[in-house]
This record gives structure tokens, sequence and C-alpha cells, in this order.
């Protein structure tokens, strides 16, 4: 009865409301930031994955792959494989955004090769997030409905304790991000990749990439407060 409370409380709908919409407006944002720039060819007509292959050399990191990958903003880097993907509009686009996000992704392998810390500490924190984002709310209410029949707390407070493990990851998530946005900017001005005029269109893009993780952190930390006042509350009327 009491998880059926839970899951139908208005509040903990709003949360899950407000956090659709921000969600929305972020991915709403990146998709229009990214197609309008990229409709924007820079005049040094380099590729993405040129620009990406040109700035690792720069940096000394000749043991990273660049390779295309299928879909529209499914770039990334991985540590494991110490590959960099690139989608397939950005691989063979010379636009702004294309140069702007390659460089990005590129910022990410340099992380790695310095051993930036919190992108170390993320990428260790991926099995453990994993398992907290399956378990830690199932948990949260069995230990409530437990304790609503008289039982103990403790399996809310791991449920808990589980869940926050998400929310860390969401808020580590954040510097990694924006440092990478950092390194990719500064690398794009210092090359001459891009003219001073086109930089903002670069830094545009970077930016609506960047709402969404601010947005996920936001939300992730809303539901975390939300269990813990249930918990809390729900110990004071036992006591």
């Amino acid at each position: 009865m009491l998880a059926f409370v839970l899951t139908t409380n208005p509040v903990y709908w709003l949360i899950l409301g407000v956090g659709l919409v921000l969600s929305l407006v972020a991915a709403g944002r990146v998709k229009s930031t990214f197609a309008r720039w990229s409709q924007v060819r820079a005049r040094s007509g380099i590729r993405g994955a040129q620009v990406a292959q040109a700035i690792l050399q720069a940096h000394g990191i000749h043991d990273v792959r660049v390779e295309p990958v299928a879909g529209s903003l499914t770039d990334h880097y991985d540590p494991s494989s110490k590959t960099l993907r690139l989608s397939e509009p950005v691989y063979h686009s010379d636009s702004i955004a294309a140069l702007g996000v390659a460089a990005h992704e590129v910022g990410h392998a340099i992380q790695h090769a310095t051993r930036y810390a919190p992108l170390n500490f993320r990428s260790a924190w991926v099995p453990v997030a994993g398992i907290g984002s399956g378990l830690g709310e199932v948990l949260v209410v069995i230990g409530l409905f437990m304790a609503g029949g008289g039982g103990s707390m403790l399996v809310a407070w791991i449920g808990l304790a589980l869940f926050a493990t998400t929310t860390v990851f969401t808020v580590v998530t954040l510097p990694v991000e924006f440092d990478a946005s950092r390194r990719a900017m500064a690398t794009l001005e210092q090359s001459r990749v891009l003219a001073a005029d086109e930089l903002p269109g670069a830094r545009s893009v970077l930016n609506a990439a960047a709402m969404t993780y601010i947005a996920a952190a936001a939300v992730s930390l809303m539901q975390l407060l939300w269990w813990l006042f249930q918990i809390l509350g729900s110990q004071r009327r036992d006591d």
C-alpha cells in the first residue's frame, strides 16, 4: 500500500515531469543548435576526422583510433579501447558544428592520456552506478513498505545509498564534460582550425550539449532528495 502511495504522490510525479521537461528542452536545444551550425562550413575546409587526428598528433597521442559510428550525436570516446568514435555527420563534415564536436571528443582522449582525475573516477564508477540505477529506487520502496509494517529502515537506506551512486555519476560528469569543452575551444583557437568569428558557433554547440548533462544531474539530485525526505518522514512517523 505504501509503495502505491509513493508512486502516485503528485510531488513525485511533478519531479519526474520537471525532469522530463528539462531533458526534452536540453535535447531540443542540442539538436537545433547542431543543425544550425552544421549548415555553416568552416573556411579551413578540414573535416571532423582530420581535426581529431591532427589534435591527437599535436598532443603526442598516437595510440587512439578515430573511426565513424552510425547515428547522429552519437560521438564518444571509449577509454577502455582507446577509440574515438565520431558520428558520420561529424566524421565526414567540415562544418563548424562538426569541428567543435570532434575537438570536444578529442578533449576526452587528452584527459585519458594525462590521467585527468575526474575522468578516471567516472570510468571506474560506471559499474557501481549501473548497479545503483537498477536497484536503488526499488529497494527504497521495498524498505519503506517494510518499515510501514513495523520493520527496519535498513533496506530503504541501502536503496538510497545505491541510488546516490547514480547521482554521484551525473555530478562527476559535469567537470569532465566542461573540461573537455574548454580544451576543445582552446585547441580550435590556438590551431586556427576555426577563425575568430567562427569560434562562437562551435562554443554554442558545446554549451548546448553541456545543458543535457546539467539537466541529468539536476533531475538525479531532485529524485535523491525526494527519497531522502520520504525515508526521514517515515522514521519520524515511526518515532
